[in-house]
């Protein structure tokens, strides 16, 4: 056991190393504070969508060679959040239909321009596999986070966490009865749009580490998990953010030591986490 507990603390010697805990985390706590919300106004769709535009918008900004990819990743994946929810609510394709064709056509035309990119630079198939691996799923290691990202990551975070607190009321109303928000002059649609373009923020900030395909898990699962046992909005929100930095920072840590990819590692968590509470659940109805 000393053995780990050595292993552990030579690593976290490497800055590399702290700054994957720090951007796990902060995208840990972003990713559950709006999950709920999600999950309870049948919105998880929306992180799955914006997710392959994200990858989308990425592969753009890769084969264009802009270095600060942000600049293309974040508007591509805010606007693509404004032009979903409008789409699902407004018009006669409707949110699942408008999901599905924003997603995988977004997946399928990033994944042609990388293979474009790559036939013109004269690099192999594989190396585009593993770019696209990567992308998709989060890179293998660990030690790829700059100051630069943490940085951003902070920024984001920040931002996240005080729209939440500041409009708390206001999502808390438009979660539970937006039609009874409605008759009492609250601007549900202003504030599903805030809800929305939030979301885009935090799968942007979040693609880097855990990957595109990922981020819905981290996202929903907490949330799920938490509704299990708790049915408060707040105790759901507090549970919520609990599992999520609990599995962040586990997930991290296993995949320092075994050496796995940190998203899918931190994915598995918190599935496995969803299970312990679904028979938690299960053990205490049956007790009642």
């Amino acid at each position: 056991m000393s053995e780990v507990f050595d292993k552990l603390h030579m690593y976290f010697q490497l800055p590399s190393v702290r700054y994957a805990m720090i951007v796990g985390l902060l995208i840990a706590l972003c990713s559950s504070l709006l999950g709920v919300t999600l999950v309870m106004k049948r919105f998880s769709f929306i992180g799955d969508g914006l997710s392959h535009v994200a990858f989308g918008a990425m592969a753009v900004a890769t084969i264009t060679g802009i270095t600060n990819n942000m600049l293309i990743i974040m508007p591509v994946t805010i606007i693509s959040a404004v032009l979903l929810l409008r789409t699902g609510q407004n018009t006669k394709i409707k949110g699942d239909a408008a999901v599905a064709m924003i997603s995988v056509g977004a997946l399928a035309l990033g994944y042609m321009l990388m293979n474009i990119a790559s036939q013109k630079g004269g690099r192999t198939s594989s190396n585009v596999s593993a770019d696209v691996c990567s992308t998709l799923f989060g890179s293998t290691s660990i030690l790829t986070l700059s100051p630069a990202d943490v940085w951003i990551c902070i920024v984001m975070s920040v931002i996240v966490v005080t729209v939440f607190l500041v409009f708390y009321n206001k999502i808390f109303a438009v979660t539970f009865d937006e039609n009874f928000a409605k008759a009492t002059g609250v601007r549900s649609d202003m504030y599903n749009l805030l809800i929305a373009v939030v979301i885009a923020v935090i799968i942007v900030i979040a693609m880097n580490f855990v990957g595109s395909l990922l981020i819905s898990a981290l996202i929903i699962f907490p949330a799920l998990s938490a509704m299990r046992l708790f049915k408060s909005f707040r105790s759901v929100i507090i549970c919520s953010v609990v599992i999520s930095l609990i599995c962040a920072g586990l997930g991290i840590i296993v995949s320092i030591l075994a050496g796995t990819p940190v998203g899918s590692t931190i994915v598995t968590a918190d599935i496995t986490v969803f299970f312990i509470f679904s028979l938690l659940s299960f053990i205490t109805k049956k007790g009642r």
